[in-house]
């Protein structure tokens, strides 16, 4: 906008010397108005170039892969009330950025003052078909032993992260909370959410095995670093759709019960 101005204000002075004396005197006699119009291309140019920069301009991501969610949780924290929501595996392609977010808000805390994650994971008391053995003829066969693996991590995970929130919060200068809760069913769907604006959504290769020699079989194990994400945010004109996948999240969130690890014992 001050480019623009400056550039027309010279072709107003310009053009007014070729014609009023006092002013062309004033400016001592130069090429008025050869200026003028040397003036008025540029700012023509300029609004061009200014309408070609913006058609032009790089679009939104619309898939990236699970390795890059650490620019997404990176760009979460810029806010002043930060809020993560996952539905997955086991939250291990997001678990090492949160920690390290985290722990930096103890000394530079920047603009954010409230951090609420929640995450979904797979309640891995009951039988799963995923994961699970890989039986005769590629069968799945529940595994209690491959369940309480992932509940262990899940459990690792979580007590790190509310370890962390807690800190923070006592602190004085973050309010911090994390909250895990057990959906039914497998890892089908993954899904990331970053303060309700960006909604990343894949589907776990559920084909994927995993040896594992100290058990001594073959298992179906989603690989969550792998998985492809279709992006959708509300600055990317897909209101519509962050809306529609915020609900559904909330709403599983609501019908989800704690993880036994959390629940206080019985009397």
């Amino acid at each position: 906008m001050v480019t623009r101005i400056l550039l027309l204000g010279i072709f107003v002075t310009g053009l007014t010397a070729q014609f009023v004396k006092p002013v062309g005197d004033a400016l001592d006699g130069k090429a008025y108005l050869g200026g003028a119009l040397l003036s008025l291309v540029g700012y023509v140019l300029y609004d061009q170039l200014k309408e070609l920069t913006s058609s032009v301009r790089a679009p939104a991501r619309t898939q990236v892969n699970s390795s890059q969610l650490g620019s997404f949780v990176s760009e979460a924290f810029e806010a002043r009330r930060v809020e993560i929501g996952f539905l997955g595996y086991t939250v291990e392609t997001l678990y090492h950025t949160l920690t390290h977010r985290l722990e930096d808000l103890f000394d530079r805390p920047g603009p954010t003052r409230r951090v609420v994650i929640r995450v979904l994971v797979p309640d891995f008391a009951q039988p799963m078909t995923v994961p699970s053995r890989v039986g005769e003829r590629d069968v799945p066969v529940d595994d209690p032993d491959i369940r309480k693996r992932m509940e262990q991590r899940c459990r690792e995970y979580d007590g790190v992260l509310s370890e962390l929130a807690e800190r923070l919060s006592a602190a004085g200068r973050v309010h911090a909370e994390c909250e895990y809760r057990l959906y039914t069913g497998i890892p089908r769907d993954k899904i990331c959410i970053f303060n309700r604006q960006q909604v990343l959504h894949g589907l776990y290769d559920l084909s994927a095995r995993i040896r594992l020699h100290h058990l001594g079989d073959e298992y179906y194990d989603p690989k969550g670093y792998r998985t492809e994400l279709n992006v959708w945010s509300r600055e990317g004109m897909a209101e519509a759709a962050v809306a529609t996948w915020t609900k559904h999240f909330d709403d599983l969130w609501t019908l989800a019960k704690l993880p036994h690890w959390r629940q206080a014992p019985s009397a």
